[in-house]
């Protein structure tokens, strides 16, 4: 079986999951919206130019979570999905994920957003298996901070290479489907990349490499 690799933030979405929850946070005053904003902005300003460091970002963002009981959590969650994330979901996107999923490709979205973000978006589109970046568990609570290796650059070949060893699956005629120069790694070693809506970095290697250049938006 094929597989067909989907990035989320600004591929299947109109928009970064990870950084829109930061702002939800804000506008509901369930933190110090202008401390908190500027962190997030900053960190999100690294993201973009490929120097984030990914754990304390992950630390900063998870902190809540670690503070938090998981009912009130849940509904925080389902307001975000409702209000933040289904009106930048991607109506070509889902074309695509149908597309693969009719020629009967294995469907993955492997993202640098944490899990608690990304879970239920991944279940909404339809994906049942998703790699991102783990959050910490302890006794049923989120501990706050992030654990294992982060779904992000290099490290998302890392997590792949694990699911594909443990999952019996190769890279051979693979899709991986990106917007970003942070993912380079993982789309120099699949069969087909595709830069979608992608970032300038991306673009010129795209570009000049000869992949694909698509447009979801």
């Amino acid at each position: 079986m094929r597989l067909a690799l989907f990035d989320l933030d600004n591929t299947l979405l109109a928009g970064d999951s990870d950084h829109s929850w930061g702002e939800f946070l804000c506008q509901r005053d369930l933190v110090d919206a202008r401390e908190y904003r500027a962190r997030n902005d900053a960190f999100y300003a690294d993201y973009c130019a490929g120097k984030l460091d990914v754990v304390a970002y992950q630390n900063f963002s998870q902190a809540i979570l670690g503070r938090t009981a998981p009912a009130l959590l849940a509904q925080w969650q389902a307001e975000f999905m409702r209000d933040v994330i289904e009106p930048i979901i991607l109506a070509k996107g889902e074309a695509l994920l149908a597309q693969h999923r009719e020629a009967g490709d294995k469907l993955l979205i492997i993202t640098a957003t944490n899990r608690f973000v990304t879970a239920p978006i991944a279940a909404r589109l339809g994906v049942d298996t998703l790699l991102a970046t783990e959050c910490g568990m302890q006794d049923g609570r989120y501990t706050g901070q992030t654990t294992g290796v982060p779904c992000y650059q290099e490290g998302k070949v890392v997590r792949l290479n694990q699911w594909l060893q443990e999952n019996r699956y190769s890279l051979e005629d693979s899709y991986f489907y990106s917007d970003s120069r942070n993912d380079l790694p993982l789309l120099e070693r699949v069969a087909h990349p595709v830069a979608v809506d992608p970032d300038d970095t991306l673009r010129a290697v795209a570009e000049q490499r000869g992949w694909q250049v698509l447009s979801l938006r």
